[in-house]
């Protein structure tokens, strides 16, 4: 069977028949991949009334456990976007009582933003249906290929420098 890759690269392969367009086969696949998983995704958080922006935020405050507060330079570096993408991100999140922020008691210049209870009731909604999401998403793949594949994508990231470092 063949994919939309496949007749890409067999069209390169007559027309330029000089160039290894190889790395299309993992890039093409990728790309391919991240917009179907995106829609997916975004279909179910839209159940919930999110984006996937939105339960980004809570879910990274959610997962920092109590008392489910970060700063917005610590959510900015676990969503990797720029500091404006998390002022709006906040903003909406904020409006909608998803999360507060506050003047941080440590140090007044800083803000803290936390969850709540509202918010952390609705990431622990999303998240079971989200993860049915991703389950149904691999369902393909037996559990040694899910293994294999999260090594080798592990792999690839850190060859790009994405490590917690």
């Amino acid at each position: 069977m063949a994919d939309h890759v496949d007749l890409v690269l067999a069209q390169w392969a007559r027309h330029r028949p000089e160039l290894d367009v190889s790395p299309m086969a993992v890039i093409g696949r990728l790309s391919r991949l991240s917009r179907l998983v995106g829609a997916e995704l975004q279909r179910t958080f839209a159940t919930h009334g999110l984006d996937g922006a939105s339960f980004d935020v809570l879910a990274t405050l959610r997962r920092a456990g109590p008392p489910y507060r970060l700063t917005p330079t610590e959510l900015m570096r676990a969503a990797m976007v720029t500091s404006g993408a998390i002022t709006q991100r906040l903003d909406r999140l904020e409006a909608r009582g998803l999360v507060t922020r506050t003047p941080s008691e440590a140090d007044r210049r800083a803000v803290l933003v936390a969850l709540t209870d509202e918010g952390r009731a609705l990431v622990d909604r999303v998240l079971p249906d989200h993860v049915a999401t991703e389950e149904r998403l691999l369902a393909a793949l037996a559990p040694a290929e899910r293994e294999d594949l999260a090594r080798t994508l592990r792999g690839l990231l850190e060859s790009l420098g994405d490590t917690t470092d």
